[in-house]
Formats: C-alpha cells, sequence, structure tokens
C-alpha cells in the first residue's frame, strides 16, 4: 500500500515529533543551549499535540497501523505526560554537572515509539515500536551514570527489558506460525476454529512479554530498583508514557484477536491482575523510599487497570480511558513534586521517606500538591483517583468478575495504609531532621506552575469529571 496524503496527514503527529528531535540535534551539533532545546522539544510536543485531533476523521489508516478513538486518546495523554516530563527535566537538569540537552533527545524519540505503539496495528510495528520506546529508556535511567544506582537502574532495565523482548517475539512466531498473518485482522482472520495449544502459547509469552513492561506480578522484580535509582524525570516517563502505550496495545489485541480472548488466556490475566494488585500494595507498605513506594503504586494501579482487559466489553475501553486520565494526572503530580525537590541538588534523588518530614511547614503549596495526588492515588472521593477506581469497580460488577471486584477494594483499602502514612509524614515537625528542599522561587517557575496545575486538574476531575468522560466516551465510540 503506497502512502497518500490522507495518510501522511494522519501520521502528523508522529513525523512532528520525528523532525522535533532532529531539529533539536543538529541545534545541539551547532551550539549547546539548554533551554532553547527544551523550549524547541516542548514546542515539538505542542505543534503535535495541535495537529493530533486532524487524524480522528481518516477514512483509511497508513500501512501496519490502526488510527482510531483508541489511538487519539492514547496519543494525547501520550504527548501531554511528555510534554510535563519535558518541562519538569528543565527543572531538574539545571544544575546537573555534564551534557544536558541529549536527555530530550532521548524523551523525543521514546515519545515517537509510544505514539507508534498506540497505533500499532501489525505484529511488526508493534516490535518496532515498542523497541523505539524501549531504547531511549535505557539511556535516561542511566543518565546520570555518576550515580551509582542510575547506572545500576539503566543496566537493570536494559537486560530484563532485552529478555521479556526475547518471550514477545517468540510468542509473535507461535501466532504467525499457525495464521500465516502479522495484521490482527489477518490473524482475527484465520482463527475460524477456536485456538489450538500452539495459538494459545503464543498468546500467553505475548503477554509475558507486555507483562514485563506493564509491571504485572511476577515480572515487576525490576520495577523498585530501577524507579529509585533511575534519574526523577526518567522514572515520570518509565510510569506514565511507557506503561500507558504498553497497556493500550494489550487492550488493542485483547478487542481485536480471539486468541487473547480466549478463557485460558482470560484466566490466565485474571490471576496475574489479582496478584498484580494484591502484592503491589503489600510490598509498598514496607517501604521508607518514596520512589520505590510510588513503584509498587504503579504496579498495584495497572492491576486495577487489568479488570478492563479481563471484561473486554463495550464498557472497557471507556474505563480504560478514565482510568489513564485520572492516574497519568496524579502520577505527574506525585512524581513532579520529587523532581522538584530533588533537582537543587547533585548526586541521589531526594527519594527517602524522612526528607520529606515537615515539607509543609516549609512549603506548604508544595505539600497540598504532594497530598492531593496521595488522596487521587488513595481514590478519596472528590479527586480523580475516585472516578478511575469508581469504573474500575462498576466494570467488575457489570461483568460479575467478583473476584477482580474483591481484589480492588481489599488492594484499596491496604494501599490507604501507606498513601496516608506519607502525608501524615509532609505535616510532622523536623526537629533536628535532615531535611530536603526547593528553591524559594519553585511557585514562580514553569515547572512549579506545571504541578499546581495538574493538583488544581486532580481537584476539578473529582468534582465535575463530565467533559473527561464525555471526551473519552466521544473516542471510545470512532
Amino acid at each position: 500500500m503506497m502512502l497518500t496524503a490522507a495518510h501522511l496527514i494522519t501520521l502528523l503527529p508522529l513525523i512532528l515529533v520525528g523532525s522535533t528531535a532532529v531539529i533539536a540535534m543538529l541545534g545541539i551539533a551547532w551550539q549547546r543551549h539548554h533551554a532553547v532545546t527544551a523550549l524547541v522539544s516542548a514546542a515539538g510536543l505542542v505543534a503535535a499535540l495541535v495537529t493530533l485531533p486532524l487524524t480522528i476523521p481518516a477514512a483509511s489508516s497508513p500501512p501496519l497501523m490502526q488510527v482510531d478513538g483508541l489511538t487519539v486518546m492514547a496519543g494525547a495523554l501520550v504527548l501531554v505526560s511528555a510534554l510535563v516530563t519535558v518541562i519538569l527535566s528543565h527543572h531538574y537538569l539545571t544544575g546537573y554537572i555534564g551534557p544536558r540537552e541529549e536527555f530530550y533527545l532521548l524523551i523525543l524519540c521514546a515519545t515517537a515509539g509510544a505514539l507508534g505503539l498506540v497505533a500499532s496495528d501489525h505484529l511488526a510495528m508493534l516490535f518496532i515500536s515498542l523497541e523505539l520506546l524501549s531504547m531511549p529508556l535505557y539511556g535516561m535511567l542511566a543518565y546520570s551514570f555518576r550515580a551509582e544506582r542510575s547506572l545500576e537502574a539503566g543496566i537493570k532495565y536494559l537486560l530484563l527489558s532485552a529478555a521479556a523482548t526475547a518471550f514477545l517475539l517468540f510468542g509473535m512466531a507461535l501466532i504467525y506460525a499457525r495464521t500465516g498473518a502479522m495484521d490482527l485482522a489477518g490473524i482475527a482472520g484465520a482463527l475460524v476454529d477456536a485456538p489450538d495449544a500452539w495459538m494459545l502459547a503464543g498468546a500467553a509469552l505475548m503477554v509475558v512479554g507486555l507483562g514485563f513492561k506493564l509491571s504485572v506480578v511476577p515480572f515487576h522484580l525490576w520495577t523498585p530498583d530501577v524507579y529509585q535509582g533511575g534519574p526523577a524525570p526518567a522514572t515520570i516517563f518509565l510510569a506514565t508514557v511507557s506503561k500507558l502505550a504498553v497497556f493500550v496495545v494489550l487492550l488493542r489485541l485483547v478487542l481485536a484477536a480471539p486468541v487473547f480472548a480466549s478463557e485460558w488466556v482470560q484466566g490466565l490475566i485474571t490471576v496475574l491482575a489479582l496478584l498484580t494488585m494484591l502484592a503491589g500494595n503489600l510490598l509498598a507498605l514496607f517501604q521508607a523510599n518514596l520512589k520505590r513506594l510510588l513503584g509498587y503504586s504503579s504496579i498495584a494501579h495497572f492491576g486495577y487497570l487489568l479488570v478492563a482487559i479481563v471484561a473486554g466489553n463495550a464498557l472497557a475501553m471507556e474505563t480504560t480511558g478514565v482510568y489513564l486520565v485520572t492516574y497519568l494526572v496524579t502520577t505527574l503530580a506525585a512524581f513532579g513534586v520529587v523532581t522538584l525537590v530533588s533537582s537543587p541538588f547533585g548526586g541521589e534523588d531526594a527519594d527517602g521517606l524522612p526528607l520529606y518530614r515537615g515539607l509543609f511547614w516549609r512549603r506548604p503549596y508544595l505539600a497540598a500538591v504532594m497530598t492531593i495526588s496521595f488522596l487521587s492515588l488513595a481514590g478519596i472521593p472528590l479527586t480523580a483517583g475516585f472516578i478511575g477506581k469508581f469504573y474500575v469497580i462498576a466494570l467488575g460488577v457489570a461483568d460479575a468478575r467478583w473476584w477482580l471486584v474483591g481484589g480492588v477494594i481489599a488492594g484499596s483499602a491496604i494501599g490507604l495504609y501507606y498513601y496516608l502514612r506519607v502525608m501524615v509524614t509532609l505535616y510532622l515537625p523536623e526537629p533536628g531532621m535532615r531535611a530536603r528542599d526547593v528553591s524559594n522561587d519553585w511557585g514562580s517557575r514553569l515547572g512549579g506552575i506545571t504541578l499546581i496545575a495538574l493538583a488544581v486538574i486532580i481537584l476539578v476531575l473529582g468534582i465535575y469529571p463530565t467533559p473527561m468522560i464525555g471526551w473519552v466516551q466521544h473516542l471510545a465510540g470512532n
């Protein structure tokens, strides 16, 4: 199939992100300037976001891709998360000793991979986009290579990601060997009868490979170490853009390919969902490191989201969209506070929970942002997190998945304890304790303004979620 003018319009956001990476690279080669590189990167992401609505009326999708409402919704969330990451990265890297501009190239390349991944309709496109997303993350996680934990995080993610890719490729090979097709429509068309053992094995291996990227238990062991060791902006990108893109791919596979909706594979995902939501919360109970705690929290939240994968009905896409919006806004705010507190200092990030003791008495507005984000992560009413969790529970009840509903409720009850523990720490007095602080002008800088805006959005979505739900429903119907 040849690319037409309509195809190029559909690909415009991806083209703009890739072109921005090339422009930034040429600018760095000519003259290094941290602020200009960050500005160019942000401008490219904003331009891609503005052109994204032009892609939805497309009569036909480009080769190897499927551009529909899910693609546009996921693409918008990817671009917004990447834009926030760029803004916080500029704040974080200002005091970094060494080259800073290359970090934005890695963000742009990984964002291009994520945009390709959420639109993948072919196993080859899925693999290429997943690697384009993953490879820059190795460099981002190891960017502060002078810090021992950062280099360890990059190497650990590299090795375990390579193992997961092997599982994914083997699963693709088994499915291709049985169907002779690599596009999702072809795979679905080849399955006239019930899938055989080889097809089920291929689907299970692909679930394992994607489960690693999502930190699904028992493929989660890399998560706390990588979250703790990686620079805060890299961790933000990993927790938001990377997981979002991979989850959308898994959802698309389940909705499009019958083998992923078979009873055996659904049973496997159900067990993984229960293990993930319970183990993630239980392991977070014992964490005194804030980044590790947020890592385990992220594991639990994608355990909740797997309920939508298991249900796989008409409400699944709407539930996924609502939950991803609420999760992304909340996670960006929580990790953003860690980024701002870490940025004025060299060496390791400010991730120890005792370092945040009494933050309210030093920076009350920053403590308020973190409080709101943790209330949302806990699913407290009048926050965005409550709306997302309500959708998941409603979906589980509508599909009579009572074990999963019980798991969501039990996991939420466990999570409430360690979320409250962090919030209480923020308001304790700090006599003679070592503390970290942000710069005095944090609230007037773009990173601080972004965090305050995220906190306001969390509250607005919790109180008046109708526009968000309408937007998701509109795109889910396309």
